[in-house]
C-alpha cells in the first residue's frame, strides 16, 4: 500500500496522530527532504527509514519502488510540508500505484491552501488554486483578467513585490492577502487592496509566501451571463437571492459574492 502523509507546513504541533502512526508502521517513508523530515520524526518520537524522493529523482525512484509496492512492502510518502503531490514531487508514484492496482490512500493534515483562504477572510464560495504563479511581466499581465474567482498561489518573497506591482497596475483596487509563514512563530496575514499590499512589500519579506487573490468586485465578467440569468431565474421563481446565489455557484464555479452582487 502507498499511504500518502500530509505533514506540518509550519508548526510541528501540528501533525495528526493517524500520520504519525502510519509513519511508524511503513517499511520505508518517502520524503522531499530526508533532513527536513528526520527533524520532525525526532520531535515526536517516530524511528523510521527514511529515502529521499524529491523533483530530480522522482522518475528514478518512482521505477524503483512500484515493484516493492507491488510486492506488499506498505510505503509512506511525505513532502517538506502539506500534501505530497500539491505542488511538491508524489503525484508521479502516486498514478503509477494506481495504474498497478495497489491500494493507495491518503491521510489529511495542514495544507497552506485552505489555511491561507480562510485567514484572508474570502473564503466562502468557489475558489482556485494557482499552484506557483507564472514567471515574467507578460505572464502575469496575461494571468489577472482571467482570475473570476478566489484565487489561491504560492509565490517566492524574492518575486512578490513585482508580483503585487503586477496585480496592482491591472486592478489596484482588487483586494489581496498575503499570508506568510502560516503556523509559525513570525506568521503574519497582510490584508488590503492590491495597490496598498504593493506598497508594504516594495521589498522582498522572508519567509514562506502564500498569496490570496479575491474575485473581481462589482459583478461578474459578462462571460457569466449565464450564471446571472439562472441566478434571476431562480429568485423570480421564488428562491431568496443568497440561496440562489449560492446553488448557482455551487454549479458554474461562478464566485457566489459575484453572481450576489451581479444580480443586484
Amino acid at each position: 500500500m502507498l499511504v500518502v502523509c500530509a505533514t506540518p507546513i509550519g508548526n510541528l504541533e501540528d501533525v495528526t496522530l493517524r500520520v504519525l502512526a502510519e509513519l511508524r508502521a511503513a517499511d520505508v517513508v518517502l520524503c522531499e527532504d530526508t533532513r527536513h523530515t528526520r527533524g520532525l520524526l525526532d520531535r515526536h518520537g517516530v524511528e523510521a527509514r527514511l529515502v529521499s524522493y524529491h523533483e530530480h529523482n522522482e522518475a528514478a525512484r518512482t521505477e524503483e519502488f512500484l515493484p516493492r509496492l507491488v510486492a506488499g512492502e506498505r510505503i509512506a510518502l511525505v513532502s517538506d510540508a502539506g500534501m505530497p503531490g500539491i505542488s511538491d514531487p508524489g503525484a508521479r508514484i502516486v498514478r503509477a500505484a494506481l495504474a498497478a492496482d495497489v491500494p493507495v490512500t491518503v491521510v489529511p493534515g495542514p495544507s497552506a491552501v485552505e489555511t491561507a483562504l480562510v485567514a484572508s477572510g474570502f473564503a466562502g464560495g468557489a475558489f482556485q488554486f494557482l499552484g506557483f504563479l507564472p514567471r515574467g511581466a507578460a505572464a502575469l499581465a496575461a494571468l489577472w483578467p482571467s482570475l473570476s474567482l478566489v484565487s489561491v498561489a504560492f509565490e517566492s518573497p524574492q518575486r512578490l513585490p513585482a508580483t503585487l506591482a503586477s496585480l496592482a497596475s491591472f486592478d489596484p483596487a482588487r483586494e489581496v492577502a498575503v499570508c506568510r509563514e502560516l503556523t509559525k512563530k513570525f506568521e503574519e496575514v497582510v490584508r488590503g487592496t492590491s495597490a496598498a499590499v504593493a506598497a508594504r512589500f516594495a521589498a522582498p519579506p522572508k519567509g514562506e509566501i502564500t498569496l490570496v487573490v479575491a474575485a473581481p468586485a462589482g459583478g461578474a465578467a459578462s462571460d457569466d451571463s449565464e450564471a446571472l440569468a439562472a441566478v434571476a431565474e431562480l429568485v423570480a421563481a421564488g428562491v431568496p437571492r443568497k440561496r440562489a446565489a449560492e446553488l448557482v455557484s455551487s454549479l458554474t464555479g461562478v464566485s457566489r459574492n459575484a453572481l450576489y452582487r451581479g444580480s443586484l
